[in-house]
């Protein structure tokens, strides 16, 4: 597994659009950790070094950068994408946690629940940073106005990435609607038993939680002072209804795992026609399929009929995390980090990043063609994706849990016991279970 898809399968990948206020503020969470006041972000009285843990390639490089320019903040960087959650909450357990740590946007409100992040609204650069990033991503990180609890890094819009010169090869336009892509599947399949048009990845609840974001397949909604859990809607048994088809008709792989050696051996072989992927990914066959540049070409991802709705998988936060003594420091280097226009040129080259801070629309390496992909604007679209990702999507407040069940019964349905449907039943009895558990007021439907 590349170091890219690893940083997004153990980051929870998938991006969360803006909870209304209310819903982050209200789930029956603590008060924000860690009250911070003025004095806790008076710069401190000579040189400070802070941690930051993180899971994204050539990280290591971006501080260094930093620590060049700013002698007396240096920054010490870990990267923990083998156990990015398990080394984080040993730290937390431990009173030992970084000053600062990537964490997945689906992640931030059940890490909240356990009291594991700072306030660092007293921080007046903090508070001030706020229109330097994708309104959206802002609202997921300081929950609604609660706080500042985190800055946003990078997102992760939807796209489909087809093998352009094997469509060519059988005649096929690339697909604009699922319709489409299904039929296609069919012929492609009729004409080498040993193509399929992609692959499902039964362990990554991530990608399929983007799938359903497509759809507008609302997994939670808050009102009246409980939320109301919808994982298994009618909108939600679609999405799972089609890729069912596809796998009981064989149509579509499910023997491999994303970013695995065996999915880019399949990919080198000409067996896999196409990818469902999100921004970052666009580093990922560049780095590990070289041979194929030319050969690729990334297109807005099929549609459910007319809508132009897209979905979205992946990014990350960089959060303050609970224990912080150097409030003023911190907020200094993730402000840098996450909008310096070197910085995020830097992060998106090595680690692949497509950032959330409003300067990255304007970064030269997303507006240049890329000469892998045939010189092609490939970010252009993945801009357009993100103006058509539905806003109102939001996560609950256990959503690792729910996304272990819902993968655990997804294994299941791949291997022939059970169906897609009855993943989503498995999620959606797991969310109501964990949340009764924390005392955390849920109903099932709307």
């Amino acid at each position: 597994m590349s170091n890219t898809v690893r940083r997004i399968r153990f980051a929870g990948a998938v991006v969360a659009a803006a909870a209304s206020i209310a819903v982050l503020a209200a789930c029956s969470s603590p008060a924000p950790s860690g009250d911070a006041s003025a004095a806790s972000c008076e710069p401190a009285k000579g040189k400070v070094t802070i941690q930051y843990w993180n899971t994204v390639p050539g990280m290591d490089q971006v501080v260094a950068l930093w620590n060049k320019k700013n002698p007396d903040i240096q920054v010490q960087t870990k990267n923990i994408s083998n156990d990015q959650y398990g080394t984080l909450g040993n730290a937390l357990k431990a009173g030992k946690a970084p000053e600062l740590a990537q964490i997945g946007y689906d992640e931030l409100p059940d890490l909240r629940t356990q009291d594991a992040f700072v306030d660092v609204s007293a921080c007046k650069a903090a508070v001030d940073a706020k229109d330097k990033f994708v309104p959206w991503t802002w609202s997921q990180a300081s929950f609604g106005g609660t706080g500042v609890f985190a800055f946003p890094q990078d997102t992760g819009p939807m796209a489909l990435y087809v093998r352009s010169d094997i469509f060519s090869q059988h005649g096929l336009a690339v697909p604009t609607t699922w319709d489409e892509y299904a039929a296609d599947a069919q012929k492609l399949h009729a004409a080498d038993p040993n193509l399929s048009i992609t692959f499902f990845d039964p362990n990554n609840a991530e990608w399929f939680n983007g799938l359903l974001w497509q759809n507008s397949a609302d997994m939670y909604k808050y009102s009246g002072d409980k939320w109301h859990v919808t994982v298994e809607s009618d909108k939600s048994k679609q999405v799972a209804d089609y890729w069912q088809k596809l796998i009981d008709a064989k149509l579509v792989r499910t023997d491999l795992a994303n970013g695995s050696t065996p999915m880019y051996a399949a990919y080198q072989q000409n067996q896999v026609a196409s990818y469902v992927g999100a921004a970052w990914g666009y580093s990922m066959f560049r780095d590990n399929l070289p041979d194929q540049a030319g050969k690729w070409s990334i297109v807005p991802m099929p549609t459910w009929g007319s809508s132009p709705a897209s979905g979205d998988w992946g990014g990350s936060t960089v959060a303050f995390m609970k224990g912080n003594t150097h409030l003023y420091e911190s907020v200094k280097f993730n402000e840098w980090l996450n909008s310096d226009p070197e910085a995020l040129a830097l992060e998106n080259k090595l680690g692949g990043l497509y950032p959330a801070a409003v300067a990255g629309s304007k970064l030269p390496a997303l507006s240049e063609g890329v000469p892998y992909y045939n010189n092609e604007k490939i970010f252009d679209v993945f801009a357009d994706s993100s103006k058509n990702i539905d806003t109102s999507f939001t996560w609950g407040p256990t959503q690792k849990t729910v996304n272990l069940a819902l993968q655990d019964a997804m294994a299941k349905a791949a291997a022939g016991s059970g169906t897609l449907n009855d993943a989503l039943a498995a999620a959606q009895a797991a969310a109501l279970k964990s949340m009764k558990d924390q005392a955390i007021p849920a109903v099932a439907g709307n």
